[in-house]
């Protein structure tokens, strides 16, 4: 078993749901499968969003600065103020926010490599330059079956998007052959079902580990480490 499997997904033991607050912030650790807020993409799913807990446990009414898949987990930033969420997205758009991930996927990664496809916006049709960056942080062989192999291969990856496209970093991995587990839109059914019927881990393994930004009222560099999901903890304590 990879060292950097234990160290970089198991060295978390609680999965606190704020990461970080001030008078202006919120910034939170986003559980897998829950939408952050209604939309028309996801209007057939009635499950509390994240900004009803929110509200339900904090007494806090946020507004989302960026977004994260119903079922990516990580680090998610939030405003107080309705008003503030451009200044903050400015930050987005001028790249003075740096977002990592982490995720695993199917087969043995390159130690680094520059994905640059371009991404098709869903509402209207046309493709958007995308630009991400891959990092290996482990790959190891499992002695367990998966169609049509006698084993199966994983690989631990950091990813460092430099665009925001919807889906970015699933369509990415997808175009260079190495989906990530547990993505059932643009995956591999073999891989995502080996590892719900030998760990129980019906999860999308892609994680938003860290945020990181100059606050724009206090001047403050934020740097926020979000924990990985638990079930991480317990897919990989297994193998």
């Amino acid at each position: 078993m990879g060292y950097c499997f234990v160290n970089q997904l198991n060295k978390h033991i609680e999965n606190p749901l704020v990461l970080f607050e001030d008078e202006h912030i919120l910034i939170v650790n986003k559980p897998n499968n829950i939408l952050i807020h209604h939309s028309y993409y996801a209007r057939n799913i009635k499950d509390q969003t994240l900004l009803e807990r929110i509200k339900d446990e904090l007494g806090i009414v946020c507004y989302p600065v960026h977004r994260l898949d119903r079922k990516t987990s990580g680090v998610l930033l939030l405003t107080k103020n309705k008003e503030d969420v451009s200044i903050f997205q400015g930050l987005f758009f001028r790249n003075e926010i740096q977002k990592k991930y982490i995720g695993i996927v199917r087969g043995h990664t390159p130690k680094e490599k520059i994905i640059d496809t371009p991404v098709k916006n869903p509402d209207t049709g046309k493709y958007k330059e995308a630009l991400t960056f891959l990092e290996t942080l482990q790959s190891t062989t499992f002695n367990i079956p998966v169609h049509p192999y006698s084993t199966s291969r994983y690989s631990l990856i950091r990813l460092t998007p430099k665009t925001g496209r919807m889906h970015q970093l699933r369509i990415h991995l997808n175009k260079i052959s190495h989906p990530l587990v547990g993505d059932y839109k643009y995956g591999d059914r073999f891989h995502n079902r080996m590892y719900e019927q030998n760990f129980d881990a019906p999860i999308l393994f892609l994680h938003a580990e860290n945020l990181q930004f100059m606050h724009p009222f206090t001047k403050e560099t934020i740097n926020i480490q979000a924990p990985p999901p638990l079930v991480c903890k317990k897919v990989l304590n297994q193998v």
